[in-house]
């Protein structure tokens, strides 16, 4: 079974991202891998129910460069979950150049889900196992 990846992101590379290199400087790339997060993990938390404040914590990013990313591209970062866990999520985000599909960059975010008021990791519930559940990669992707 091959699921069907999240648009979690699409914008442009503007030139006041580009370093001296004339490519996008890495901070940006960070910037929009946490925009593509945010948007994965509000389809996961979905409303929020009643309880305790929640947010997320990541704990580990991994990033991965294949091609540059120059001013003017303009880019689109689909999103799958690799793994539940029962605090956590390990996430694949994949940029790509919009109007050509190629692969730029991909980072793996590990984010735990994260009680506001205790300040500890707390256990994903049965919703938001569920609603990962069907953005999970499969095992021939």
């Amino acid at each position: 079974m091959t699921t069907v990846a999240l648009t979690t992101f699409v914008g442009v590379a503007h030139p006041w991202m580009c370093d001296t290199n004339g490519h996008v400087n890495t901070r940006y790339y960070m910037a929009m891998f946490d925009d593509a997060s945010c948007q994965l993990l509000a389809h996961v938390a979905g409303d929020g129910g009643a309880g305790p404040p929640l947010g997320w914590a990541d704990v580990r990013i991994e990033i991965d460069y294949f091609a540059e990313v120059a001013a003017g591209a303009v880019l689109t970062i689909t999103s799958q979950i690799e793994r539940i866990g029962e605090t956590s999520l390990a996430a694949i985000h994949s940029m790509r150049g919009t109007g050509e599909d190629q692969l730029r960059s991909r980072a793996r975010i590990v984010t735990v889900r994260f009680n506001l008021d205790r300040r500890k990791s707390t256990k994903l519930t049965d919703d938001e196992q569920s609603r990962a559940a069907t953005l999970l990669l499969s095992s021939e992707e």
